[in-house]
């Protein structure tokens, strides 16, 4: 029988490893149209737009649609309505679901009928796409600003958790927002706590403690985004600057490399580029870890003498290093020497990325809101027509933002780069 055992032990391991391999590539694949189903949350269309801003980034080779169907004060019973109009007639590939706060009215109606009617639905809603082949993905609500040292078991996490077993027993797959916000609230309860000043305190919430501010929603995207198996690896270069030579390079190519210590050149092309939040972005990055789980856009450079180290791309600032953290590596992702202006050329495309992902989305939402706002406009359906080719057009110029070229890098001592352009080294 030990010959059983063995056999049964590989088949385990296989699956485990099988399993890992599954989660750990991106669920979103060439050609899916993604459907964000959800009440006021998903409504204030924040969230959405940094999942499809990841997205379009970070698999630049990937033509995903994404479309917006959150609708205020909505329940899973309400959106279950609305999957012929507002999923199935998108042509969905891909389903989102994000429900909960309402269907136990904030906590008041959290009994077993009201978490009857949410399961039931969440159950039906899997049920009817699977029947269209649409993928499903039902995730937990997200948190509300209760005590997260004391909300791990309460109601709405324990509801949520049913509603994604059912998912996951229909063979679909289930995101558990509440829980990856939940340790990301525990920071920021963590942080306040040291707070000389209220000032100083941060939260994910509006005055409501139930709607999301931005620092919430950008907490939600990434717990999505994690959810649906992103990795933590844009791509990285490794260097030797004596010979010099490429050692290594990940999810890229490097060409013309030439120079040594003194001036250091080299092209690098990368199969998919970081997302990067504006000027005060970052300062989320100390609640939410983006740059370590999801943004490792990697340089080191090996065999510099001691000393200080210019890094700049197609002539732009990155930043200053010392050679022993260039020998580790840095994370140049969202670097710059200007904090009031993007650093390297992929932030500048993620800057403008931004912009024309807003402008989509406000023609989406106006395309949609026509038939509610102008039932009886003569022409409607002309409106209609329109704001479909421009946002066709705007999903076509999101791609090329996105495309990744060739990036000019320059390695050289801040020294010498400070004596030719004052300023530049600090």
């Amino acid at each position: 029988m030990r010959w059983v055992r063995r056999i049964a032990l590989l088949a385990l391991i296989t699956a485990a490893v099988s399993s890992r391999e599954v989660r750990a590539e991106y669920a979103l694949r060439d050609g899916d149209t993604v459907v964000f189903l959800g009440d006021s949350i998903t409504a204030a269309r924040t969230y959405g737009k940094i999942v499809e801003r990841y997205t379009l980034l970070r698999f630049p080779d990937r033509k995903v649609r994404f479309h917006n169907a959150g609708w205020g004060g909505d329940t899973a019973v309400g959106g279950l309505a609305r999957l012929d109009r507002d999923v199935f007639a998108q042509h969905a590939t891909v389903l989102i679901v994000a429900y909960g706060i309402n269907d136990i009215g904030w906590g008041g109606r959290a009994d077993e009928e009201h978490k009857a009617a949410y399961l039931n639905a969440v159950r039906t809603i899997v049920e009817r796409c699977k029947a269209k082949q649409v993928r499903v993905f039902i995730g937990s609500a997200a948190v509300t600003a209760a005590d997260p040292d004391q909300s791990e078991t309460d109601f709405l996490q324990r509801m949520c958790d049913d509603g994604m077993d059912i998912a996951r027993s229909l063979g679909e797959g289930a995101i558990d927002i509440h829980r990856t916000m939940r340790l990301i609230q525990k920071k920021v309860k963590a942080a306040n706590a040291r707070a000389k000043d209220e000032k100083e305190k941060s939260t994910l919430h509006a005055a409501d403690g139930i709607h999301l501010n931005d620092l919430g929603q950008l907490a939600m995207a990434y717990a999505i985004i994690k959810g649906l198996g992103a990795p933590a690896d844009v791509s990285s270069v490794t260097l030797d600057a004596r010979t010099p030579a490429l050692l290594h390079a990940k999810d890229c190519t490097v060409s013309n490399l030439k120079g040594d210590a003194t001036r250091l050149e080299f092209d690098r092309l990368d199969e998919g580029l970081p997302i990067n939040f504006g000027v005060f972005g970052a300062l989320s990055f100390r609640f939410i870890p983006i740059p370590e789980e999801l943004n490792r856009y990697m340089l080191s450079v090996r065999d510099l003498p001691a000393g200080r180290y210019l890094v700049e791309a197609d002539g732009r600032g990155i930043g200053t290093y010392t050679a022993e953290q260039l020998t580790r590596g840095v994370n140049i992702a969202s670097a710059t020497t200007d904090p009031w202006e993007p650093g390297g050329p992929w932030d500048a495309q993620a800057a403008l990325l931004l912009q024309v992902t807003d402008a989509r989305d406000q023609i989406a939402q106006s395309r949609r809101l026509a038939g509610r706002y102008l039932p009886d406009r003569p022409n409607r359906v002309e409106i209609e027509e329109r704001a479909d080719g421009i946002n066709s057009e705007l999903e076509e110029l999101q791609r090329r933002i996105a495309r990744p070229t060739a990036y000019h890098f320059v390695v050289r001592p801040a020294a010498a780069a400070a004596a030719a352009e004052p300023g530049l080294a600090k």
